[in-house]
């Protein structure tokens, strides 16, 4: 018989699976983390509880107050643990002023993506009303696109060095890591989210006018990939022309896969399309593995205990893990919660509402429960 795939987030599953392996109850590892993390990942977790969907939470209390505290960024086995006992990880902002180097939150956040392999950041970029956009005459049709970021390279990988430090002669090197197999199955990850969602082209962004040699590896390996699979069109476009491109003609684009800085830039610009970080969701995967899931604005120390924070970039987050754990129907209800909270302006300030942060995740969860 043959198998038919039904996409789940990131992955896909047969539909004829194991009843039970599909049904069980996941486990998920929550890391509030600082600032309006403590605040957006409750608000998520009541949404997600709403939903009825067959899940548990462990809370772990990584963060700046626990390293302020005992030295403590993650326990010397904390990520295997992680990889061993849970199904996902959901994770709110890491940093705090009171820690200025930021070592808890290189350790935690960067440590988790490189050291548990979640090579692929997906960033899904839907505009939910046209009032949320600051192009004029832009309508949802015309923001949907999703971002596949390279997760674990590029210059994120703290190689390089200084050389007469302090001095007025100081040089200062940040090495950019591209390997084959890094760059050949964050590709192929690429066209294979095209293909288990529907979408239709694969655009590669680069720099390899400037940088040749990291350049010409990527423009190989897309090449090569795309030949296997022929039904999805192609497109390369260097770093700043698709900058250009997603103000002036988002609706052009589709999947976009580039390397782990550009990666970085661009989806904070396709946030501002969609309404803001407030909004935006993520998930860094590793298909078939335990991966994380988190929404992309930092922890907001300035407006953090207020009650004004968006939990909405939080709980599409949680959609999105549900949906690589399975549990699409109930992903599917809260990013419909969603879209009629941001339509009736049961939202935050930032968002056209005047609600707080949980009046607003309140409201959602009201919504999902109903529905």
């Amino acid at each position: 018989m043959r198998r038919v795939l039904v996409c789940l987030g990131a992955r896909c599953k047969p539909l004829n699976a194991s009843i039970s392996a599909v049904t069980r109850k996941k486990r998920i590892a929550v890391v509030a983390g600082d600032g309006i993390g403590k605040e957006v990942i409750p608000s998520a977790l009541e949404v997600i509880r709403a939903s009825g969907a067959a899940v548990e939470f462990t809370a772990f209390d990584w963060c700046a107050d626990r390293y302020i505290a005992d030295g403590t960024t993650i326990p010397p086995d904390g990520f295997e643990m992680l990889a061993r006992e849970f199904d996902a990880v959901f994770v709110g902002a890491l940093g705090d002023p009171r820690v200025p180097s930021n070592i808890h939150a290189k350790e935690i956040l960067l440590g988790m993506r490189f050291k548990m392999d979640l090579y692929a950041n997906v960033r899904p970029v839907h505009l939910l009303d046209a009032s949320l956009c600051p192009l004029k005459n832009t309508t949802p049709d015309d923001v949907n696109f999703t971002v596949i970021r390279e997760n674990t390279e590029g210059v994120y990988m703290d190689m390089g060095g200084t050389f007469k430090l302090g001095t007025p002669e100081e040089v200062a090197t940040q090495e950019d890591i591209n390997t084959r197999k890094g760059v050949e199955r964050i590709i192929r990850f690429a066209f294979e989210y095209a293909r288990s969602n529907g979408r239709k082209k694969v655009l590669m962004s680069d720099k390899s006018n400037v940088m040749t040699y990291a350049g010409s590896l990527w423009q190989r390996v897309f090449k090569l990939v795309a030949e296997e699979y022929p039904e999805i069109q192609t497109q390369h476009l260097y770093v700043d022309a698709l900058c250009l491109q997603m103000v002036r003609e988002p609706r052009l684009l589709d999947v976009i896969v580039t390397n782990n800085m550009f990666g970085d830039i661009v989806t904070d610009l396709a946030a501002a399309l969609q309404g803001g970080l407030g909004i935006a969701a993520s998930g860094n995967v590793h298909p078939g593995r335990t991966s994380m899931f988190e929404p992309v604005h930092g922890s907001a120390p300035s407006i953090a205990g207020k009650d004004i924070a968006n939990p909405m970039g939080a709980i599409l987050s949680g959609a999105m893990m549900l949906a690589y754990l399975g549990k699409q129907q109930a992903s599917e209800k809260i990013e419909n919660a969603v879209l009629q909270a941001v339509r009736e302006q049961k939202t935050t300030m930032d968002a056209g509402g005047s609600l707080g942060t949980r009046e607003c995740a309140a409201w959602i969860a009201d919504y999902v429960a109903k529905h």
